[in-house]
């Protein structure tokens, strides 16, 4: 397979059955992986020069400029992985199909691989998953916030007593999010729901003049000189005419089902690859190729980014693998 021949795959999967048939084929794994990531042919990552030639026994490429090696995991979430890639896309087959999320447990007994290294490969994919933009939102726009943390009376009780020191949202983690109704809804986890906070963030992110709709909050006050800003008190009502956050309290649902229902336990500073996953499922929710459009998006999203295992665990050399 020259490197300036992209190959070209006319069956596609559709069905998870379909993309486990398809994929347990490791050469076809790892070639499906190329031509999705470089769909203009192979591209050394050392030198950028498209001339290269495959070399079956090291499923990778060569270049004929600067004569290194180079495979589909170079430059992405997946480098340094031992794992191949009939098993790396399964998994991102799973965690984007699947509307409540994976756990580690679970992939790990589909694969076959260590609970561990499924938590990490699920870290990895959530990082692909995870998509930054510039465009801020417009039109009818809705803001709310949340709390994600446990509930008490789900908690033993000497966990109850050093976990809960308070009432309402206190020692849980304060989640703000902004839906551009028919577009796509973006989450950022906050410090708290003060107006200083919530203001500068639907400032930094909302189209001035947009419609803005919020619940009776008082942080919001003050959002009318630049926006269109519309109140429902949810103590009265939970929709006035247009103005309502249902769209968003539909995504909170989902998140928390997913988070309580398939993670159980989410540690605070891993809550945000947690959003991103549940924020990449929802505004792609819509793909015109369904499971497989997002599959491909996904897949799409792995170059170019890296996270190793010390970074996501910090200094804790045992890992954090267990938790879900």
């Amino acid at each position: 397979m020259e490197g300036n021949t992209p190959e070209i795959f006319e069956y596609e999967p559709t069905t998870l059955l379909e993309a486990i048939r398809f994929y347990s084929d490791l050469d076809v794994a790892t070639k499906a992986f190329a031509a999705l990531r470089w769909p203009d042919g192979p591209v050394c990552p050392w030198c950028e020069s498209k001339e290269n030639f495959y070399t079956p026994s090291r499923r990778g490429w060569k270049c004929k400029a600067c004569r290194k090696r180079f495979s589909p995991k170079v430059g992405t979430i997946c480098e340094d992985s031992p794992i191949g890639f009939d098993k790396w896309l399964t998994a991102m087959w799973m965690i984007a199909s699947d509307k409540n999320g994976i756990s580690s447990w679970e992939l790990h007994r589909a694969l076959g691989v260590t609970q561990k290294s499924a938590w990490f490969m699920l870290q990895r994919i959530r990082l692909a998953m995870q998509t930054g933009t510039f465009e801020k939102a417009a039109g009818q726009v809705e803001v709310d916030e949340t709390y994600i943390g446990g509930k008490a009376r789900n908690m033993h009780k000497h966990v109850r007593e050093r976990k809960i020191t308070g009432t309402g949202g206190k020692d849980k983690t304060a989640v703000m999010g902004i839906l551009e109704r028919s577009g796509k809804v973006r989450t950022k986890i906050v410090s708290g729901t003060k107006r200083k906070v919530l203001q500068e963030i639907v400032r930094q992110h909302v189209e001035p003049g947009a419609e803005v709709f919020t619940d009776a909050l008082k942080s919001y006050d003050g959002l009318n000189p630049d926006y269109l800003h519309q109140v429902v008190d949810h103590a009265v009502e939970y929709v006035k005419g247009h103005v309502h956050t249902n769209g968003l309290e539909n995504f909170w649902s989902l998140l928390k089902r997913t988070l309580k229902g398939t993670y159980v336990s989410v540690e605070p500073f891993h809550l945000f690859r947690y959003l991103d996953e549940q924020s990449f499922r929802y505004n792609e929710r819509k793909d015109v190729q369904g499971d497989g459009g997002r599959f491909k998006s996904v897949v799409r999203g792995c170059a170019g980014k890296r996270l190793t295992y010390k970074h996501l665990t910090g200094k804790n050399s045992t890992g954090d693998s267990t938790h879900e």
